[in-house]
């Protein structure tokens, strides 16, 4: 019958036991690894974002997202009215705003 069928063979009593902060050690090591590496830089990235939005005023040179080139002409709450080529006015919202640019960047490129 044991041809078939392997025979259970118990382990020794003393390797049973393991250490309790062993076993959690992984578990802490990846919580520090995700917190350095992933939670960190995008709550800077964000509160950067927070404050690039709130600096944003009349005349001021942006980018926005799409790569567009333009003056700030009107800042509303949410909104911002952009003039990116004579007598052509966009709007938009904030959150597409990705840069502030030098004053005078417009006129030099």
């Amino acid at each position: 019958m044991s041809f078939f069928i392997s025979d259970a063979i118990a382990e020794p009593a003393g390797l049973a036991t393991q250490d309790p902060f062993g076993m959690f050690l992984p578990l802490i090591l990846f919580a520090v690894v995700f917190y350095f590496f992933l939670w960190r830089p995008q709550s800077k990235r964000n509160k950067e974002q927070k404050e690039l939005m709130g600096a944003i005023g009349k005349g001021d040179e942006v980018v926005i997202s799409g790569g567009m080139l333009g003056k700030v002409t009107k800042v509303a709450d949410d909104f911002v009215v952009c003039e990116v080529a004579n007598n052509t006015e966009i709007r938009f919202q904030k959150q597409a705003i990705t840069a502030t640019l030098p004053k005078g960047t417009i006129k030099n490129i």
